[in-house]
C-alpha cells in the first residue's frame, strides 16, 4: 500500500511563479487521495495568499493553509512538520516545477531505502532566454552529471523529500536562524543522527533569477543568512571558500564540463558569474556580522 505524502509549500512574495508550481503539484500522477498540501504564507505583501486560496478551492487533495507575519523559513517549515499527516514531506518552492511523476519517484525511492532520511531529486534544465539564468543553472547541471554521492554535500529543501520520522527525531528546523541556511542545518543534524542522504532518480525544474541585480540580492541574502548558520555550526560551511577569488577559480573548473553539456560559449563567463555571486555573498555575510556586533554591549 502506498504511503500518504505531504507537500510543503512555504512562500513569501512568490506571486510571479507560484501558479506554475501549484499546477505542477495538481498534475502529479501519485494518487491524490494520498496527498495533502500544506501552504505556509510567511507574511507576503503581494497577492500570494489570494493565489493560494484560489487554487485551494480547485484542488482534489486535502489542503491546509497557514498565514502569519514574517517569521522566517525555519518557523514556516516547522508549521508544515507539526501539521504533516504524511509519512514523507516533499518540499516545493514557489519557483519550482515538478514533472508529473516526481512524487511517485521520490516516494518509491524512500520506500526502497528505509535508512535514507533525505532524498534529493536531480535538477532539470529550463532554457529561460536569459544569460544570468543560464549561468546560474550550470553548477547544478554539472553536479548532477557527475557520479557524486549526495551524502558528501548537505542538500537544500527544494526538490527534496524528507522522512517525517527523521525530521521530528532531530527536533525540526532551527527557528533562530535568520535568512537562509535552515535546510543545510537540519540536513547536518539528520546526517549526524545516523540517517543517509542520497540522490534519487526523480527530477525537478527551478526558475532562476534573470538579472544581475536579482542575482546580487539573492546571494546577499544567502550570505546574510549563512553568517548566523556559521556562528551556530562552524563545521557546516567555510567562509574562506566563499571569497571572490575562490569563486572565480571555481567558475574556471566548471567551464569544461558545462561546455560539454551545452556547447555554448557563454559558459566562459562562469568565472565572472561565480566571482560576482561571492562578492554579494561576502557583503551579506559582513552586513550580518556588523549588525550582530552593534548589539554587543561593552561594560
Amino acid at each position: 500500500m502506498k504511503p500518504k505524502v505531504t507537500i510543503g509549500i512555504c512562500v513569501r512574495n512568490g506571486a510571479s511563479t507560484l501558479r506554475e508550481a501549484i499546477e505542477s503539484v495538481m498534475a502529479q500522477d501519485y494518487p491524490h487521495e494520498l496527498m495533502e498540501v500544506i501552504f505556509v504564507d510567511d507574511g507576503s505583501t503581494d497577492n500570494t495568499l489570494s493565489i493560494i486560496k484560489d487554487y485551494a478551492s480547485k484542488m482534489d487533495m486535502k489542503v491546509k493553509i497557514f498565514h502569519h507575519e514574517w517569521k522566517g523559513l525555519g518557523f514556516s517549515r516547522n508549521v508544515v512538520v507539526k501539521n504533516a499527516g504524511g509519512k514523507y514531506i516533499i518540499w516545493v518552492d514557489c519557483d519550482m516545477i515538478l514533472p508529473k511523476d516526481h512524487v511517485q519517484k521520490q516516494v518509491e525511492f524512500m520506500e526502497k531505502n528505509p535508512k535514507v532520511g533525505i532524498g534529493k531529486a536531480r535538477y532539470g534544465f529550463i532554457d529561460e532566454n536569459s544569460m544570468v539564468a543560464f549561468l546560474e543553472h550550470m553548477p547544478f547541471m554539472v553536479y548532477d552529471s557527475k557520479a557524486i554521492p549526495l551524502d558528501l554535500k548537505l542538500p537544500g529543501t527544494g526538490g527534496a523529500i524528507f522522512r517525517v520520522e527523521a525530521i521530528r527525531k532531530v527536533g525540526g528546523f532551527d527557528e533562530r536562524l535568520k535568512g537562509v541556511g535552515e535546510d543545510q542545518e537540519i540536513a547536518f543534524r539528520v546526517k549526524t543522527n545516523g540517517w543517509q542522504i542520497k540522490r534519487t532518480n526523480a527530477y525537478f525544474y527551478e526558475r532562476r533569477v534573470k538579472s544581475w541585480i536579482a542575482l546580487w540580492r539573492k546571494y546577499f541574502w544567502y550570505g546574510y543568512g549563512n553568517y548566523h548558520l556559521y556562528r551556530k555550526k562552524r563545521g557546516i560551511l567555510s567562509p574562506t571558500r566563499m571569497n571572490p577569488v575562490a569563486g572565480f577559480l571555481a567558475g574556471c573548473l566548471y567551464i569544461a564540463e558545462s561546455y560539454r553539456l551545452t556547447h555554448r560559449k557563454a559558459v566562459f563567463l562562469l568565472p565572472i558569474h561565480f566571482a560576482f555571486k561571492m562578492i554579494a555573498w561576502c557583503y551579506g555575510f559582513a552586513n550580518a556580522q556588523l549588525k550582530a556586533m552593534s548589539k554587543i554591549t561593552i561594560f
